[in-house]
């Protein structure tokens, strides 16, 4: 594995099972755009999520597709009653440019 890739990406047989399921929840919502979005920030962290995290995760998983999807790609702000350090952490991330594009079609 590259030096600049997270520890945290690993196959789905190497996570426990409570993680195997929030990364399929977080790979699986119903629009492409929310699966690329949570999906690859989950995928890149889930091993490294401490139960606290998981716990905030399983949460931000509950919220309508319709909201994290505006809310991650920065159309509108997240509300201060739902915001939360992990929804934060996602937000920030998320809208990075080219986030939720794939590494390997990412252009050099």
């Amino acid at each position: 594995m590259p030096q600049s890739e997270d520890k945290s990406e690993q196959t789905s047989t190497e996570l426990s099972p409570r993680r195997r399921r929030l990364l399929f929840r977080a790979t699986h919502r119903g629009t492409k755009e929310t699966d690329l979005m949570i999906g690859g920030f989950v995928g890149r962290h889930i091993g490294s999520f401490s139960e606290a995290e998981l716990d905030e995760l399983e949460a931000v998983l509950e919220m309508l597709d319709v909201d994290l999807a505006d809310w991650l790609s920065g159309r509108r702000p997240v509300p201060p009653e739902v915001m939360t350090p992990m929804l934060e952490r996602m937000a920030r991330e998320c809208s990075a440019l080219g986030a939720g594009v794939p590494e390997a079609a990412r252009r050099v």
